[in-house]
Protein backbone atom coordinates (compact mmCIF):
# COMPACT_ATOMS: atom_id res chain seq x y z
CA UNK A 1 0.00 0.00 0.00
CA UNK A 2 1.47 3.37 -0.98
CA UNK A 3 1.90 6.28 1.44
CA UNK A 4 -0.98 8.21 -0.15
CA UNK A 5 -3.51 5.45 0.56
CA UNK A 6 -2.69 5.22 4.25
CA UNK A 7 -4.41 7.50 6.76
CA UNK A 8 -2.26 10.60 7.09
CA UNK A 9 -0.13 9.48 4.14
CA UNK A 10 -0.50 12.83 2.42
CA UNK A 11 1.69 14.27 5.19
CA UNK A 12 4.59 12.03 4.13
CA UNK A 13 4.61 13.14 0.50
CA UNK A 14 5.70 16.60 -0.67
CA UNK A 15 2.92 18.81 -2.07
CA UNK A 16 2.67 18.90 -5.84
CA UNK A 17 2.63 22.29 -7.63
CA UNK A 18 -0.63 21.42 -9.40
CA UNK A 19 -2.40 20.76 -6.12
CA UNK A 20 -1.06 23.97 -4.58
CA UNK A 21 -2.23 25.89 -7.65
CA UNK A 22 -5.68 24.32 -7.37
CA UNK A 23 -5.98 25.34 -3.72
CA UNK A 24 -4.86 28.90 -4.52
CA UNK A 25 -7.37 29.09 -7.38
CA UNK A 26 -10.11 27.83 -5.04
CA UNK A 27 -9.17 30.49 -2.47
CA UNK A 28 -9.37 33.25 -5.09
CA UNK A 29 -12.67 31.86 -6.36
CA UNK A 30 -13.93 31.82 -2.76
CA UNK A 31 -13.04 35.50 -2.39
CA UNK A 32 -14.87 36.33 -5.63
CA UNK A 33 -17.97 34.42 -4.55
CA UNK A 34 -17.79 36.16 -1.16
CA UNK A 35 -17.67 39.59 -2.80
CA UNK A 36 -20.49 38.79 -5.22
CA UNK A 37 -22.62 37.21 -2.50
CA UNK A 38 -22.07 40.15 -0.16
CA UNK A 39 -23.36 42.54 -2.78
CA UNK A 40 -26.16 40.31 -4.06
CA UNK A 41 -27.69 39.35 -0.72
CA UNK A 42 -28.49 42.97 0.11
CA UNK A 43 -29.54 44.04 -3.36
CA UNK A 44 -32.31 41.51 -3.91
CA UNK A 45 -33.66 40.23 -0.59
CA UNK A 46 -34.62 37.34 0.01
CA UNK A 47 -33.92 35.87 -3.44
CA UNK A 48 -30.41 37.32 -3.53
CA UNK A 49 -29.63 35.85 -0.14
CA UNK A 50 -30.78 32.42 -1.26
CA UNK A 51 -28.83 32.68 -4.52
CA UNK A 52 -25.68 33.82 -2.66
CA UNK A 53 -25.91 30.90 -0.22
CA UNK A 54 -26.50 28.44 -3.05
CA UNK A 55 -23.43 29.75 -4.90
CA UNK A 56 -21.40 29.45 -1.71
CA UNK A 57 -22.59 25.88 -1.15
CA UNK A 58 -21.85 24.99 -4.77
CA UNK A 59 -18.33 26.34 -4.52
CA UNK A 60 -17.55 24.53 -1.28
CA UNK A 61 -19.00 21.22 -2.46
CA UNK A 62 -17.29 21.66 -5.83
CA UNK A 63 -13.97 22.16 -4.05
CA UNK A 64 -14.55 18.95 -2.12
CA UNK A 65 -15.40 17.00 -5.27
CA UNK A 66 -12.55 18.50 -7.32
CA UNK A 67 -9.80 17.79 -4.79
CA UNK A 68 -11.29 14.95 -2.77
CA UNK A 69 -10.01 16.50 0.47
CA UNK A 70 -11.43 18.66 3.23
CA UNK A 71 -8.79 21.24 2.37
CA UNK A 72 -10.65 21.58 -0.93
CA UNK A 73 -13.44 23.08 1.17
CA UNK A 74 -11.12 25.00 3.51
CA UNK A 75 -9.31 26.94 0.78
CA UNK A 76 -12.42 28.53 -0.79
CA UNK A 77 -13.97 28.95 2.67
CA UNK A 78 -10.93 30.95 3.80
CA UNK A 79 -11.13 33.20 0.74
CA UNK A 80 -14.90 33.60 1.16
CA UNK A 81 -14.62 34.43 4.85
CA UNK A 82 -11.79 36.93 4.32
CA UNK A 83 -13.77 38.77 1.62
CA UNK A 84 -17.01 38.75 3.61
CA UNK A 85 -15.35 40.01 6.80
CA UNK A 86 -13.42 42.74 4.97
CA UNK A 87 -16.61 43.94 3.28
CA UNK A 88 -18.58 43.88 6.53
CA UNK A 89 -16.11 46.15 8.33
CA UNK A 90 -16.90 49.19 6.22
CA UNK A 91 -14.78 52.24 5.56
CA UNK A 92 -13.81 55.15 7.82
CA UNK A 93 -16.36 57.32 6.01
CA UNK A 94 -19.10 55.00 7.26
CA UNK A 95 -19.82 53.24 3.98
CA UNK A 96 -20.28 49.47 4.10
CA UNK A 97 -21.11 46.83 1.52
CA UNK A 98 -23.56 45.09 3.84
CA UNK A 99 -26.99 46.54 4.39
CA UNK A 100 -28.61 46.74 7.80
CA UNK A 101 -30.90 43.94 8.86
CA UNK A 102 -30.94 40.19 9.28
CA UNK A 103 -29.79 39.34 5.73
CA UNK A 104 -26.05 39.90 6.28
CA UNK A 105 -26.09 37.87 9.48
CA UNK A 106 -27.87 35.00 7.76
CA UNK A 107 -25.39 35.20 4.90
CA UNK A 108 -22.32 35.11 7.18
CA UNK A 109 -23.61 32.44 9.54
CA UNK A 110 -25.20 30.42 6.73
CA UNK A 111 -21.99 30.44 4.72
CA UNK A 112 -19.99 29.25 7.72
CA UNK A 113 -22.51 26.49 8.42
CA UNK A 114 -22.37 25.37 4.78
CA UNK A 115 -18.55 25.30 4.92
CA UNK A 116 -18.60 23.13 8.05
CA UNK A 117 -21.22 20.82 6.54
CA UNK A 118 -19.19 20.34 3.36
CA UNK A 119 -15.93 19.85 5.29
CA UNK A 120 -17.44 17.17 7.50
CA UNK A 121 -19.02 15.20 4.66
CA UNK A 122 -17.58 11.76 4.13
CA UNK A 123 -14.54 11.84 1.93
CA UNK A 124 -14.66 10.44 -1.53
CA UNK A 125 -13.24 6.96 -2.05
CA UNK A 126 -9.69 7.07 -3.35
CA UNK A 127 -9.01 5.31 -6.64
CA UNK A 128 -7.25 2.00 -6.18
CA UNK A 129 -8.09 1.82 -2.48
CA UNK A 130 -8.78 -1.66 -1.22
CA UNK A 131 -11.63 -2.44 1.10
CA UNK A 132 -10.99 -3.93 4.49
CA UNK A 133 -13.02 -7.05 3.67
CA UNK A 134 -11.33 -10.28 2.84
CA UNK A 135 -12.28 -11.77 -0.48
CA UNK A 136 -13.36 -15.38 -0.60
Amino acid sequence: MSAQHQPGGWLATPPRPGRIGAYLALAVLGALVGIAGSLLQGAWFPGGLLLALLATAGLFYGGLRATGTQFGVGAPAAGWLAAAILLSMGRPEGDAAFSAGIGPLVYLLGGMVVAVMCATMSRLPQPGAQSGRLEK
